[in-house]
């Protein structure tokens, strides 16, 4: 079995991700047209591409520059995807960002090109923009979303 035949399609991925454009910012949600986080938005992408949430999610802090001794979000990514190296990740990676120095990786988002990604921002709520380099420098992170 070939590595493309353990993993979604990327263009189902996309699309699916796509899907939530527009939807508002909402923290902890995951609901697409009424709010969403960035994590919510990657669990509703899930949901949609591989079918039900494996485990339930606990509360999590906004606080971007939390640290700590354990990469939490990572590790409950690793235990359902297949993780790659952040320069390998190609269009529909769900890619995760340390927002500061030495903090733990709190924000998510998914590869829709080469040089995009689509997130949930607060104010702003799901929107796909350019992975510019200050943006690019910050990821941690790379997983694909598994086969069904």
């Amino acid at each position: 079995m070939t590595a493309t035949a353990l993993t979604a399609d990327p263009a189902l991925v996309i699309a699916a991700a796509r899907s939530w454009l527009g939807t508002p910012y909402h923290d902890q949600a995951s609901l697409r047209g009424v709010g969403c986080d960035c994590l919510g938005l990657a669990r509703g992408v899930w949901r949609e591409v591989i079918g039900p949430e494996p485990f339930p999610i606990p509360p999590y802090s906004r606080d971007w520059g939390e640290t700590g001794p354990r990469e939490v979000l990572a590790d409950g990514a690793r235990a359902m995807m297949p993780e790659i190296a952040p320069a390998d990740a190609p269009p529909s990676a769900l890619i995760l960002f340390r927002m500061m120095p030495r903090a733990i990786a709190k924000h998510v988002g998914i590869l829709t090109g080469p040089d995009t990604f689509l997130h949930a921002y607060e104010r702003l709520g799901v929107i796909e923009e350019l992975l510019t380099p200050a943006w690019r420098r910050r990821i941690a992170f790379a997983f694909l979303f598994p086969a069904r």
